[in-house]
């Protein structure tokens, strides 16, 4: 149910791809994330990364120079929470696969997350501590 803003077009959405966040992050110096359109995964009962890329038989978290058909993600899966997000303002109250989640991501990704979007309301935001120990 995703459509492109300007065009209209339906848009084809896939999961998280690490490496190629991980690369941007490291490209653009990013210090905190903000988690976008989290709501939408709701009602999944496992949420999926891609975490590495098999090339000929070889992991690897690295983005691949020649990038080709023979690049391969490798997922990994997360449990989905199941549940509403609606009315939440504080990561507390938030599921726990959840918190697990954005906390796997944060240990991942080796940057913050302070800011998790829960609708597509403008109040809809869970704001965290930029200061906040990733661990916490």
């Amino acid at each position: 149910a995703e459509f492109g803003a300007t065009t209209g077009r339906p848009r084809r959405c896939g999961w998280i791809d690490i490496p190629q966040l991980k690369y941007t992050i490291m490209l653009n110096g990013v210090t905190q994330l903000v988690l976008t359109k989290i709501d939408i995964l709701n009602h999944f009962e496992s949420i999926v990364a891609a975490t590495h890329y098999d090339l000929d038989g070889k992991q690897t978290d690295e983005i691949p120079f020649d990038y080709s058909d023979a690049i391969k993600p490798v997922y990994k899966s997360y449990p989905g929470w199941m549940s509403s997000l609606e009315g939440m303002h504080q990561f507390e109250e938030m599921p726990a696969n959840l918190k697990s989640y954005v906390k796997a991501m944060e240990e991942i990704l080796d940057t913050k997350v302070t800011l998790v979007s829960t609708g597509p309301e403008r109040e809809a935001l869970v704001h965290r501590a930029a200061e906040m120990s990733m661990n916490a």
